[in-house]
């Protein structure tokens, strides 16, 4: 198993929250990942963390308090999460017109798409759904959520080809613009982009190693999450072609030149290959996280590197404003 995988597995067995270093003593002591580190429960944590960062309201996990995580309260053998729900319902219920969201949890759970073991999960839809909305208006994607106001939501698709759709036409360009920004980079200059990005991350002690493309770790820093988890991370980074992608003896070679404690980070403007993702994800071996160039610019866009945000405010009527004094 993958330690996301032991980590569902030993969470859905306990049916309640678990603090890390409980979730990693249980994943040892069952056999389901085998660690060769001394501090196990730091590598559990930073793939925890790692994958609310990186996934969001689609994440297995939910922080519910201080190194303590849980699962989502989401069907796990359909995949849906309440925001997949939430699109479900209004495409086959809505008409393109918005649903309240106590509506929308209705019928998700009568459909059986949605499995929650929450007292509210109404409020979970919401409150997720808003979320999604914030998560992705700040990287300068097009939500695929609109808030109609008093508890209504609608489909972004619905809206034809308005304002918020030239906008996302716009920020698309931007991303590629950026892209296109970061292979003219000298490999120097890259790399200390990264290194600004990085410490606006969450990275504490960032340095860049050395002047090369290839090869080698490039920066080094420690990831600090909440102020309780600190883990040293050694990153190489990859200013290729969108052609060329990361291929598996990369990832060996950046495993092979971690330090003492340390943990890996590949970055690229490209992509890895299929290869390269399962061995980064070798549950024998220190795991490899890998960003890619998408998510690259995402991260760049979301942390203002690179560009600036000129965020209008659209306002529209409240279709139910009025509706009882007429």
């Amino acid at each position: 198993m993958t330690i996301r995988e032991a980590a569902i597995e030993v969470l859905r067995s306990a049916g309640m929250p678990l603090q890390v270093n409980e979730i990693a003593r249980r994943i040892i002591d069952e056999g389901l990942w085998k660690s060769r580190s001394k501090t196990p429960e730091a590598s559990v944590g930073a793939h925890i963390y790692s994958d609310i960062k990186r996934n969001g309201d689609k994440s297995a996990f939910v922080k519910v308090s201080s190194k303590t995580f849980a699962l989502q309260n989401i069907s796990v053998i359909e995949g849906f999460t309440f925001a997949d729900c939430a699109q479900k319902v209004l495409e086959e219920f809505g008409g393109k017109k918005p649903m309240h969201y106590r509506k929308i949890t209705e019928k998700a759970l009568r459909k059986g798409w949605l499995v929650s073991s929450g007292k509210t999960p109404e409020a979970t839809m919401y409150a997720q759904v808003i979320s999604e909305i914030k998560s992705q208006q700040k990287r300068g994607d097009l939500p695929r959520f609109v808030q109609h106001g008093r508890g209504y939501v609608g489909l972004s698709q619905w809206m034809g080809d308005g304002l918020a759709f030239q906008i996302e036409h716009h920020n698309q360009q931007v991303r590629e613009a950026l892209r296109d920004r970061l292979l003219a980079m000298k490999p120097g200059e890259f790399e200390g982009l990264i290194s600004q990005l990085l410490a606006e991350m969450g990275f504490e002690k960032v340095e860049v190693t050395k002047l090369s493309g290839d090869g080698g770790i490039d920066v080094r820093g420690t990831l600090v999450v909440g102020d309780v988890v600190r883990i040293k991370m050694a990153v190489q980074v990859k200013k290729w072609k969108l052609r060329n992608n990361i291929q598996a003896p990369v990832v060996q070679q950046v495993r092979g030149s971690l330090g003492a404690h340390e943990q890996g980070l590949i970055i690229t403007t490209s992509d890895f290959s299929p290869g390269a993702k399962q061995e980064a994800e070798q549950a024998d071996k220190t795991p490899i996280a890998l960003m890619n160039g998408e998510q690259l610019v995402i991260l760049l866009m979301e942390h203002v590197i690179g560009v600036h945000r000129s965020s209008p405010d659209l306002f529209e009527i409240d279709e139910e404003f009025g509706a009882e004094i007429q």
